[in-house]
């Protein structure tokens, strides 16, 4: 590897922006990778591998590294906390590199970031790491599984709780095995500008690794790739990466020939662009969100992917628009989240996550759909959806909203496959889960407005 000691440097340095500065591990890394982009490809792939799997196996690591510390990890230095934490991942997870090479290049990192008397302190851990690492006693499954599966798979207590309340164990354990698998890249075929096939062979001619995927068939993986503007499909609009569970929303919505849709909360604009692909030139869709630069983020994607029947506007979803009112045949809510079906792409979610935010975006999206439900027509539609897991944001809020607003759940086996069809899609709405399904963790639910 070249500039190998740089290539871990970097790695600490972009650590500690994350997790000792709380900035977002996905934001981070796309910078850190922007601004290095003459990097080898196996040199961002270290990069990227180190940092992302540091984030996502905290708990983990400092369970292990406090059974041969002396110290405890919360009363380390920051840069070493990193440092260790890094350290431990390599040896745990990637046997690509020797336990001996890791305690060597963190001693030196430390020497060089002015920790010298910290040297024997790093290297003393590492090394009654490295000895001891196949022999580390877990907590047991059997007696304490909720504080088994937390060290297991650095899922914080609370949010386990909330799952075992919901699910079995079992389940609960497939969907945190679920969240911690290697993360893929989903995409969506853009159908109006060129068939998946012609997409395949152009992915295919750049020796990127084309795989398709269930349940719907635009939809493909890909890998092999180094990033996604180097890819000329992407470029040229052929392709949005979006996740299988996301398509579904557009899916279920089902618009028709000239439909007028609304998106109040849409950034990227994922599925505003599936409605736009899916009315054929037809209708329209509005996609809004509240920031400037969540709308410059989906006017990009707007003028790569040539859309013609779509706009952008900044607005927040909050504040009523009387221009809007029984305008939508379509309207698309997928709210503010806690986001805990993503975890598997945003690793850091889970730590910044607590059950008072939690409460608090509950509260967001009512005060959401108190608002946005007198834009859609009578007998229109409102797809409401989440990327998180747990009733509290899904099952419970379709109650509420029913029990307070003019509409009925409708079936959506109509628009889904075989193999998600089930009690809950026959009464109107689905939940995914990772683990079990194979894609993010996602909720949705159809509703009609029947006066």
């Amino acid at each position: 590897m070249t500039n190998q000691i740089n290539i871990r440097e970097l790695a600490v340095e972009t650590l500690t922006e994350i997790t000792e500065e709380g900035r977002y591990c996905h934001h981070v890394l796309r910078d850190v990778l922007a601004k290095y982009q003459y990097l080898e490809k196996r040199d961002r792939a270290f990069l990227t591998r180190v940092v992302e799997g540091t984030v996502e196996n905290l708990i983990e690591l400092d369970y292990i590294l406090e059974q041969f510390s002396t110290v405890k990890v919360q009363d380390m230095k920051p840069f070493i906390r990193t440092l260790l934490r890094m350290s431990v991942y390599q040896m745990k997870y990637m046997d690509s590199v020797p336990d001996p090479a890791v305690c060597n290049e963190a001693v030196k990192l430390a020497q060089k970031k002015g920790f010298y008397t910290l040297k024997g302190f790093v290297n003393g851990v590492l090394r009654a790491v490295s000895r001891g690492l196949d022999a580390v006693a877990y907590p047991d499954p059997g007696k304490t599984p909720r504080r088994y599966l937390s060290v297991r798979y650095s899922m914080p207590e609370w949010i386990l709780q909330k799952w075992m309340t919901q699910f079995d164990l079992e389940t609960v354990e497939r969907i945190c095995r679920g969240l911690t698998r290697e993360s893929r890249t989903c995409i969506r075929c853009n159908l109006s500008l060129a068939s998946k096939e012609e997409v395949m062979e152009k992915l295919r001619a750049q020796g990127i690794t084309v795989r398709e995927v269930p349940y719907l068939d635009y939809a493909l993986e890909i890998s092999d790739y180094d990033h996604l503007q180097g890819i000329q499909a992407f470029r040229d609009g052929l392709f949005q990466v979006q996740d299988v569970s996301s398509m579904l929303a557009a899916e279920v919505a089902a618009p028709k020939w000239g439909d007028h849709c609304i998106d109040v909360c849409a950034a990227p604009g994922g599925k505003s662009l599936h409605l736009s692909d899916k009315l054929n030139g037809s209708g329209f869709v509005e996609a809004r969100d509240l920031t400037d630069y969540k709308v410059s983020l989906m006017q990009e994607n707007l003028e790569r992917t040539k859309r013609i029947n779509m706009s952008v506007a900044r607005q927040d979803a909050t504040v009523f628009d009387e221009d809007s009112v029984e305008k939508a045949d379509i309207l698309m809510a997928d709210l503010p989240c806690s986001g805990l079906g993503v975890i598997g792409r945003k690793p850091d979610i889970k730590y910044r996550m607590a059950e008072y935010k939690q409460r608090e975006l509950i509260g967001l999206q009512r005060k959401i759909l108190d608002t946005v439900w007198q834009y859609v027509k009578v007998g229109g539609t409102l797809i409401y959806s989440t990327c998180t897991i747990g009733a509290d944001e899904n099952q419970y809020n379709v109650k509420w909203f029913l029990d307070h607003y003019p509409f009925r759940l409708e079936s959506i086996d109509p628009y889904l496959c075989e193999a998600l069809r089930s009690r809950t899609t026959q009464a109107g709405y689905l939940q995914l889960l990772p683990g079990i399904h194979g894609t993010d963790g996602f909720f949705l639910a159809r509703l009609k407005r029947i006066k």
